[in-house]
């Protein structure tokens, strides 16, 4: 095996514990619950300001402010999580988001209701989920046996699909007959939901990072390790190029919906839908057929080619019926390729680093999208969005082909995920012990 292996199986990855399915299933209904709140107050904030301003700049601003404290946040969420117990890091997070958004419901109660408080709210909940979701993705492997990974992470995008899904009809119907203050309301309500849920399960204990060290030697050594490690730094630059590329041209879409199609509620509705529908269906192929997934990188690097040439058709759909469609493969094509991506990382990296791994991963995705917005964002206001779609959807085939034919994109699409080897290599608890750790940190011999 090639310098990105995990480490070998041994008394630290145990078999895995009989009330498992229990577990998981609490834990990812939680998680679904409380990220039900959040799609709903992302998809208001986003149809406001569109709607309202019709600006790109005011779109822009409200992804920069939205990701960019994410990402600052992340480097150092990643060393809490493999420093402390990754169920409070959650649940702190969770709560600190949810009352942001409740603040931000009774200030604008109180008739005021200007941009720079909806870019303080979404920068603060943007704190909290740089907090969270490494915990998140850390603590998953501690709940499921190492050969189902795949087909839980499935699972879990699609159950996010499920939520996108319906979270856009819910989000149109209370903001048309009610306001945008009633869903950060409900925000809040399922933020309570989800901590409950989480509260009601006994999380395994891990072997965490000596605490006795020094907080910035962890983090270093998290650094030191993501970019040493040739597998890991590939996964890093191939979401670079889907966040900087793919995903922020099509944050624009909303724009391109008010613009060309129209300034119905229903239309941006329908492209929200149709998206979730595709990321629900993959989700739900990848989860079934997870195991049989033994090349993960081609299925990721294949993805990623698809979804530039599917901002290509975005940008030059003629209707929204079209524009759907195609909204609905681009959704299929997400899961299809962070899935795979997420679990051979999971597969691939010690437990105890885990969370730093995933905070840098959350650095890149959230700095990727900002500096992306920050050039497309004022552009559309000057040149159209559709135009704006084809040439990044044109890069993302030149950017894609240009990794996978690096000597580590070449490595990494030779990787192979067997489920022995998954079982083998991956449990779901490692005792608590004391003391220093070792952790290998291996060089790149390419």
């Amino acid at each position: 095996m090639s310098d990105t292996a995990a480490t070998p199986a041994s008394a630290d990855h145990p078999p895995s514990r009989a009330n498992w399915k229990r577990d998981i299933t609490i834990f990812l209904s939680g998680q679904m619950v409380s990220m039900f709140g959040s799609m709903l107050v992302q998809y208001a904030i986003m149809w406001h300001l569109a709607l309202v301003t019709k600006s790109g700049l005011v779109l822009t601003l409200s992804i920069v402010f939205g990701m960019l404290p994410q990402a600052i946040i992340s480097i150092f969420g990643g060393v809490w999580a493999d420093r402390m117990n990754r169920k409070v890091l959650i649940i702190l997070a969770d709560s600190a988001i949810a009352a942001s958004t409740v603040v931000l419901a009774v200030v604008m109660l109180a008739g005021y209701q200007e941009l720079w408080l909806i870019y303080l709210t979404l920068a603060i909940r943007s704190f909290g989920a740089g907090i969270q979701q490494p915990a998140v993705a850390a603590l998953l492997p501690q709940l499921v046996p190492g050969d189902q990974l795949l087909r839980f992470n499935g699972l879990f995008q699609s159950a996010q699909a499920g939520m996108m899904l319906v979270a856009p009809p819910v989000a149109a119907a209370v903001y048309a007959s009610m306001s945008i203050i009633a869903i950060f309301f409900i925000d809040a309500i399922t933020a309570v939901i989800g901590i409950g849920l989480l509260l009601s399960i006994a999380v395994p204990t891990i072997r965490l990072a000596d605490t006795q060290r020094g907080y910035f030697t962890d983090l270093v050594e998290g650094v030191r390790f993501t970019f040493n490690h040739r597998l890991v730094r590939w996964v890093l630059l191939l979401l670079t190029i889907v966040m900087l590329l793919g995903a922020a041209p099509s944050y624009l879409t909303p724009l391109m919906i008010v613009r060309t199609f129209g300034e119905d509620v229903w239309l941006l509705t329908v492209s929200e839908i149709a998206f979730a529908v595709g990321m629900f269906i993959a989700g739900g192929v990848v989860a079934a057929i997870g195991p049989k997934i033994t090349r993960p990188v081609v299925l990721a690097v294949a993805m990623t080619a698809l979804f530039g040439g599917l901002n290509i058709a975005l940008g030059v759909s003629p209707n929204i019926w079209i524009f759907a469609v195609f909204m609905l493969l681009a959704g299929a094509a997400i899961p299809m390729m962070s899935t795979p991506l997420t679990t051979l990382l999971q597969l691939r990296v010690d437990p105890q680093l885990h969370g730093r791994v995933f905070g840098l991963v959350g650095v890149v995705m959230s700095v990727a999208m900002p500096v992306g917005m920050i050039v497309l964002g004022p552009l559309s206001d000057v040149v159209q969005v559709e135009t704006l779609l084809i040439v990044a959807g044109a890069i993302t085939f030149v950017a894609v082909a240009v990794v996978a034919l690096l000597p580590s994109g070449r490595g990494a699409i030779r990787e192979r995920v067997d489920p022995a080897e998954a079982a083998a290599i991956a449990g779901t608890t490692v005792p608590t012990k004391t003391g220093p750790i070792e952790i290998p940190l291996p060089s790149d011999p390419a």
